[in-house]
């Protein structure tokens, strides 16, 4: 088949990483950027070269006709996207996480396009973190025997004073929901990339920074229907030791029952043997290039394999569903003060 006609609506902070990704990638033609501020998409065709700019998404859609939409929008607008791609045929689209404002609007974006035929896969990029790749292939091989627990601290040190995140992504201060919708659901989809399904949530949540509007610190332990554990521990207030503190986000700890696998603010992975005192650094490829080890790549290059060749795909809309679940259970059990079951 030809290269796929690739087009793009969103030209904010994050953007920068997708379109350098699809303009490094042969098999793909990237022909159209659309946001509403033009000058923004202006900017971005002219540093990859993208041949058409527009403020309007379904005039964009009805004139390029693309293959591959990829939605870089924020969760407000991911819905009404959806619909306008799924109406006018477009065959797949890729959407940003956090993945609409809602569960209830995440399921019906993944009903419209179903009903269309449309893929639509959830741009979730954690998994395809180079670090996560490896410790997920060292838990397959049984490195640490019968997994036990994962526990991951999260610590941007992002969050303080009163322009938190204004430079970057300033729709974060407005967020009514805020760690766990935006940031933690990585880590809801990293802990069921190695554990597999949740069964129980329990969450205690709070805003530190007075300025923002929902919450930017809290504990959640998950309990998996394998019988293993997860803690997600984060501030965003607070940093870790990092020369980057976006690259890993923080450090986390692996631990089964013939040893722990530790991931610093660096990347490095670290195995200690139980019943040992010294860690060795396991060594892995990858790339400190583009965001999160090209994690953004990894993922576009993911999508693509599976629209050219077929290729297994992962983080479709309805598997995705099932990691909103869990975030519906996080703030229940915050709100209620409860151990919150997650519905199958």
């Amino acid at each position: 088949m030809g290269k796929l006609r690739v087009a793009t609506i969103g030209a904010g902070y994050f953007s920068q990483f997708h379109h350098e990704a699809w303009a490094g990638m042969e098999e793909v033609d990237l022909v159209a950027v659309c946001d509403l501020d033009v000058e923004k998409a202006r900017g971005l065709a002219e540093l990859w070269r993208i041949p058409a700019t527009y403020t309007d998404a379904s005039e964009m859609l009805d004139a390029e006709k693309p293959d591959l939409l990829d939605i870089i929008a924020p969760p407000a607008a991911h819905l009404e996207l959806i619909r306008l791609a799924a109406e006018r045929g477009v065959p797949a689209a890729i959407c940003q996480k956090a993945f609409c404002r809602s569960l209830a609007e995440a399921q019906e974006a993944t009903r419209v396009a179903e009903a269309a035929d449309m893929r639509l896969i959830v741009h979730e990029n954690f998994r395809f973190e180079p670090w996560h790749g490896e410790v997920k292939r060292r838990i397959d091989e049984r490195l640490l025997g019968d997994l036990y627990q994962v526990g991951f601290r999260l610590r941007p040190g992002d969050g303080q004073g009163p322009r938190a995140y204004l430079d970057r992504q300033p729709y974060f201060q407005k967020m009514e929901r805020f760690l766990i919708h935006e940031t933690a659901i990585h880590l809801i989809d990293v802990f069921r990339f190695f554990l597999g399904e949740v069964a129980t949530v329990t969450a205690r949540l709070a805003r530190l920074n007075p300025v923002i509007a929902g919450e930017d610190a809290g504990y959640v332990i998950f309990e998996f229907r394998s019988g293993a554990r997860a803690l997600f521990d984060g501030n965003r207030l607070v940093d870790h030791r990092a020369d980057n503190r976006r690259l890993t986000m923080g450090e986390m700890l692996v631990e089964g029952s013939t040893g722990i696998l530790r991931l610093d603010g660096y990347a490095r992975l670290f195995h200690r043997a139980m019943g040992d005192n010294d860690e060795r650094e396991l060594a892995y490829e990858w790339s400190n290039t583009g965001f999160a080890g090209d994690s953004v790549r990894r993922l576009q290059r993911h999508v693509v394999e599976h629209l050219t060749r077929q290729a297994p795909e992962m983080n479709t809309a309805r598997e995705y569903l099932a990691n909103l679940r869990v975030e519906e259970a996080v703030y229940e059990s915050a709100s209620s003060g409860r151990t919150i079951e997650v519905a199958p």
